[in-house]
């Protein structure tokens, strides 16, 4: 008898932890917001400071299809940055960039990157601390990797910080209809 696979869409809101078990008191993990079959595990991470889709299943082929390297399978995120990015700018993150992640340097896959006007998204709780004198602009990027908090450290890399990311998309699975919290399964 095969295993009944499971798989969900959902928007994990920033300040909370991509995993079901609290490591202290004060900590918001998926068990605040889901109530699911408890072999389903999100497939990759959001970091807490980060928003946006998170897919969670226990769909083996599925998940090998999504994470493989082989498969670079692209994500999809829009970024809120200090100061104004330009196109130029972005030019090394387009043709890769030597990164230093978990102590090892690497050089990133070539992205896909365009600098875009603000975004229609739900406001964040805590909202970005504005400051009038800081310029921000938006940008969206996709890569086919995700090693640790990699695109908040390649725009770093070429001088313009995160304040917020939301990711999008991942592979053909895409944040549309969900807002902050909810949850979709997929195949019912």
């Amino acid at each position: 008898m095969s295993k009944r696979t499971h798989t969900y869409l959902f928007y994990k809101p920033y300040n909370v932890l991509s995993q079901f078990t609290k490591e202290h008191a004060e900590h918001r993990t998926l068990a605040d917001y889901l109530d699911i079959e408890e072999d389903v595990y999100p497939v990759g991470r959001l970091d807490k400071d980060s928003e946006g889709l998170l897919l969670l299943s226990n769909d083996n082929k599925l998940i090998n299809r999504i994470l493989h390297p082989s498969a670079e399978k692209f994500k999809k995120y829009v970024v809120q940055l200090e100061g104004e990015v330009t196109a130029k700018a972005v030019l090394p993150l387009i043709q890769g960039i030597e990164l230093r992640i978990n102590k090892k340097t690497f050089t990133s896959k070539p992205a896909k990157v365009k600098i875009i006007d603000e975004p229609n998204l739900p406001e964040r709780t805590p909202p970005i601390r504005y400051r009038k004198e800081l310029a921000t602009s938006w940008a969206e990027i996709s890569i086919s990797e995700g090693k640790k908090r990699q695109v908040r450290k390649m725009f770093a890399a070429i001088g313009f910080p995160v304040l917020r990311l939301v990711r999008l998309e991942i592979a053909e699975f895409t944040l549309k209809g969900l807002k902050p919290g909810q949850c979709r399964k997929l195949g019912v």
